[in-house]
């Protein structure tokens, strides 16, 4: 059983406060002081699960504890789930050589109730916009949204952090839920942006459909998918963008908010005027400022931006449709 030894941290990695000796999070903006460890936990834990070593995956996850306030929501779904691992080790005990060469492992009923979720949600978007568009359409916007979420899902889980599957709403959209773990600011927006950049890499392919086929409704699904994936990155709310902005200062919002007027002005899309509202907003009048803004997130954020722009200004119609 291996040991965690934290690293001497004096100041907070967010804020640059000074931190208390022994603290486990920042007094002035609650930033955990041993989130970098966490992840790489969390990592080791999710990697020995999927193998089926459930006993020193749960080790792993306890390990954990030491680095977090004992009242924290981490520190409670840590327990959480090592009470859970616990008791799915005994019970797949016997088992589980038989279980790791059929290719599962013992906590798969969890995993086949989210697998259940997932695709009866799926189904049930599926159908909604079937009766409201048809068949091709129904099922074309369903693969775009799913291809979305699917972004979110793989940058997630490729950082070794816990997510589930995209869990569907007809008539409102999709989520996946996952366990921060503490992750930074930058780590966060990285993973919110990593659904619009799946959502052009999308739009882009219908694009390339259209072209190469001269079907309409390439186009009309092509303009959909990049129209929405914009406007998703409008800085407000609960939306991707809003949470990618968390990770801007005041400089890179509004460095944000000058690409999305310039690019207005080259490709001419009115959707870019609501995003440029919302940083402005985000800018001057919001109070949500990192002490540690991230440049790169600002190039990411602009770079998908710019990528949703060209898609729509290669294809027939304005906004959500081709008229």
């Amino acid at each position: 059983m291996s040991t965690i030894a934290p690293e001497l941290i004096r100041n907070c990695k967010r804020c640059a406060h000074e931190l208390a000796p022994g603290a486990l999070a920042c007094e002035k903006c609650h930033a955990l002081v041993h989130s970098e460890e966490l992840e790489r936990l969390a990592a080791d834990a999710n990697a020995l699960e999927a193998t089926g070593d459930i006993q020193q995956a749960r080790e792993r996850w306890l390990l954990g504890l030491r680095l977090l306030p004992p009242s924290s929501k981490q520190a409670h779904w840590i327990r959480e789930r090592a009470r859970a691992l616990e008791a799915a080790g005994p019970q797949h005990a016997s088992a589980r050589a038989s279980a790791v060469a059929l290719g599962s492992h013992p906590s798969l009923l969890p995993r086949v109730t989210l697998g259940l979720a997932f695709l009866l949600s799926f189904a049930a978007f599926v159908w909604v916009y079937w009766k409201a568009s048809g068949a091709q359409f129904g099922v074309g916007f369903a693969a775009l949204i799913l291809i979305h979420e699917m972004g979110h899902y793989v940058d997630i889980r490729r950082r070794g952090l816990p997510a589930d599957m995209p869990v569907f709403l007809p008539g409102l959209g999709a989520y996946v839920r996952w366990r921060a773990m503490g992750v930074s600011l930058e780590t966060r927006a990285a993973i919110s942006l990593a659904g619009p950049l799946a959502g052009f890499l999308a739009a882009a392919v219908c694009a390339a459909l259209w072209w190469r086929t001269s079907n309409i409704f390439w186009a009309e699904l092509a303009r959909v998918g990049a129209a929405l994936n914009l406007l998703n990155l409008v800085p407000v709310w609960i939306l991707d963008g809003g949470q990618a902005a968390l990770a801007l200062g005041k400089a890179e919002r509004i460095s944000l908010l000058i690409a999305c007027v310039v690019l207005w002005l080259v490709l001419r899309e009115n959707l870019f005027l609501l995003v440029a509202a919302g940083t402005a907003y985000r800018a001057f009048f919001s109070a949500d400022l990192p002490v540690h803004p991230s440049r790169a997130t600002t190039v990411y954020f602009v770079a998908v931006l710019t990528a949703l722009g060209v898609v729509l200004s290669l294809l027939p119609g304005h906004g959500l449709g081709l008229n």
